[in-house]
C-alpha cells in the first residue's frame, strides 16, 4: 500500500509539472472579497461563469452594493435581479439566510475572521451556510485567502477520473482529499487552475483531444483507448 501511495504521489507530481510546463505559472490576485466570492458562488450553481457573474452584478447594482438591503429586501425583488443564474427560487433565499447568519454572528457582511481559522475549520464553517457545500468553500478559500483547498469543479471531476488518479466513479469530495493528500498545498491553486482550463479546451467531455494532450502518457483514459483501436483489423 506504501509503494501504491508513492506511485501515485510520483504520477501527480508529474501530471503538475506537465500542466505547469504546458500552460505556465498562473499568478494569484483575489478579484473580489471572501464574502462577495461566497455570494458569486453561491448563484454560480448550475450555471455558467458569465451568468453567475452577470448575476452577481445585476444584483450589487440592484441594490446600490448595499448588503443590508438585500438582506430585508422581498424575496420577488432579489430573484428577479439574479434571474439570468437561473434556480433563483433557491438561490435568492440562500443569499438572504447567509447575509442573516453574518449578520446575526459578526455584525457585518465580512469573512475576513476565516484568516485565523485552519483550513479544514474554515471549510466546516462556510459549509453550515446554505447552498455551500464543498466546492463552494473551497474557492472563496483558494482564491480569496490562498488558504489549501482544492475545488472540484465537473472538470477538475471528468480530468482526475480519466487520468486514473481516483475511480471511475469517485465522487468531487473523494478526488478533492485525493489531490490535497497527494501535493503539497502551494500546488493547489496552480493545479486547480490549469485543470480546468485542459479540461476546458483539451480533455472536453464529449470529444477529448486526446491526440494533443500532453498527460496522455499518464492516462488511463488514453491507454484504454489505444487497446480498444489496437483490436480495429487494418
Amino acid at each position: 500500500m506504501a509503494g501504491a501511495n508513492r506511485q501515485l504521489a510520483s504520477r501527480a507530481r508529474k501530471i503538475y509539472q506537465q500542466l505547469l510546463d504546458e500552460y505556465g505559472e498562473p499568478q494569484w490576485k483575489p478579484s473580489r472579497s471572501g464574502f462577495e466570492q461566497l455570494i458569486q458562488t453561491i448563484l454560480s450553481a448550475n450555471t455558467n461563469d458569465r451568468n453567475s457573474g452577470k448575476a452577481f452584478e445585476t444584483l450589487k447594482e440592484r441594490f446600490a452594493g448595499d448588503w443590508d438591503a438585500v438582506r430585508t429586501a422581498p424575496l420577488e425583488e432579489i430573484k428577479d435581479a439574479i434571474r439570468v443564474a437561473g434556480m433563483y427560487n433557491q438561490k435568492a433565499p440562500h443569499i438572504v439566510e447567509t447575509l442573516d447568519i453574518l449578520f446575526r454572528e459578526e455584525g457585518s457582511y465580512s469573512l475576513e475572521h476565516l484568516r485565523d481559522m485552519e483550513p479544514a475549520a474554515a471549510q466546516t464553517y462556510l459549509q453550515r451556510f446554505p447552498g455551500v457545500g464543498h466546492k463552494t468553500a473551497s474557492i472563496v478559500l483558494l482564491f480569496s485567502y490562498g488558504m489549501a483547498a482544492f475545488p472540484v469543479d465537473t472538470h477538475v471531476q471528468r480530468v482526475t477520473q480519466r487520468l486514473g488518479m481516483s475511480g471511475r466513479r469517485a465522487s468531487a469530495e473523494k478526488i478533492k482529499a485525493v489531490w490535497e493528500r497527494l501535493l503539497p498545498e502551494e500546488t493547489y491553486f496552480c493545479l486547480h487552475v490549469h485543470i480546468i482550463r485542459h479540461g476546458r479546451t483539451v480533455c472536453k467531455a464529449r470529444t477529448p483531444r486526446c491526440a494533443d494532450c500532453v498527460l496522455q502518457d499518464e492516462c488511463d483514459y488514453n491507454a484504454r483507448l489505444g487497446d480498444w483501436k489496437s483490436t480495429i483489423p487494418e
